[in-house]
């Protein structure tokens, strides 16, 4: 399987340039902050979304100033919401580092989070580049809805498969589809590209998840620890296929075991053995893979050059891999 560092050779240059500009984006005149987003920096991620920024832009036009602000307010914003995120669920770690609200306390990351979420809109506005800020601004909006979707419908442990869908659309995918948007955007691309290229990446905005799912039900170490979801309670496809077909009365064993039994590394590995021998794996793989081949169909539109082909590397990429 292909690396990330291989998919990225078409724009190297721009990612390394980008990371220059982003750390800029953050800078403040208050050292706490600054010290601070010197922390965030250094947690670097694997890069996934300038990558589908910069190289949506390379398909649509040409990668100009415009793409790097597009690249740097998804990212300020991203992070704006991880950083208020761990505050919500309490988390302690992120990406192996201890949280801004580990270190610095809920008020301080709070604020450090609106900080962030401020510099996005602001880079937008300064730069009248309001067609990006929309863009972005309404996948906050879905990432917020589909996370209090989620807290509400946790709570009934009996979500159905149209509201697991609706859920990591807006959580998940809205993020990445904002980013194809906005690299095509950047780059002049008309509305109806732009939107071509939005509904591309939600699609594989659920393939990723449904393959991080598929993480939890897994037997190798992926980075994060198996069984985690079903610690914290939530539903998700492969969990919501096996209680699908079931009795009622092992359907009732399981939501018992799953509210009342999380904590319980062996009620939590009978949940895990369950789910592999219903079916459940299969199923989310295969739906994994439809949504994989929707978003190849979308690309198929485009000419060929060396950015679609990036693109269909980076869309296997988010099926294949292994954490």
């Amino acid at each position: 399987m292909l690396k990330l560092k291989d998919i990225q050779t078409p724009i190297a240059k721009e990612l390394d340039l980008f990371e220059g500009r982003f750390k800029e984006s953050m800078r403040s005149a208050t050292p706490l902050l600054n010290r601070i987003t010197q922390y965030i920096i250094k947690q670097k991620g694997k890069q996934m979304r300038p990558m589908f920024v910069f190289l949506s832009a390379g398909l649509s036009g040409t990668i100009n100033d415009s793409t790097y602000r597009g690249a740097s307010l998804v990212e300020l914003l991203h992070t704006a919401s991880l950083v208020h995120d761990d505050v919500v669920d309490n988390a302690n770690e992120r990406r192996g580092f201890f949280s801004i609200n580990a270190l610095w306390k809920n008020k301080v990351a709070v604020l450090v989070g609106d900080y962030l979420l401020a510099k996005g809109l602001l880079l937008s506005v300064r730069h009248n580049e309001h067609d990006l800020l929309k863009i972005v601004s309404e996948a906050v909006e879905q990432m917020s809805e589909g996370e209090l979707l989620q807290i509400e419908k946790a709570r009934k442990l009996d979500i159905e498969e149209h509201i697991y869908f609706e859920i990591i659309r807006k959580k998940t995918a809205s993020l990445i589809a904002s980013c194809c948007a906005c690299g095509a955007s950047s780059a002049g691309a008309d509305a109806e590209h732009v939107e071509l290229l939005k509904t591309f990446g939600e699609k594989v905005g659920i393939a990723f998840q449904i393959k991080d799912d598929l993480f939890d039900f897994g037997l190798d170490d992926v980075g994060k620890p198996v069984g985690n979801d079903i610690k914290e309670k939530k539903m998700t496809l492969p969990l919501i296929y096996a209680l699908k077909n079931t009795s009622s009365t092992e359907k009732r064993r399981i939501i018992n075991l799953i509210r009342n039994h999380s904590e319980n590394k062996e009620k939590v590995a009978e949940v895990i053995a369950f789910v592999r021998s219903s079916g459940g794996m299969a199923y989310a793989t295969e739906k994994m893979m439809h949504y994989q081949q929707e978003a190849f169909e979308i690309l198929r539109e485009f000419p060929d050059n060396i950015y679609k082909t990036a693109l269909e590397q980076l869309v296997r990429f988010t099926t294949e891999r292994t954490k």
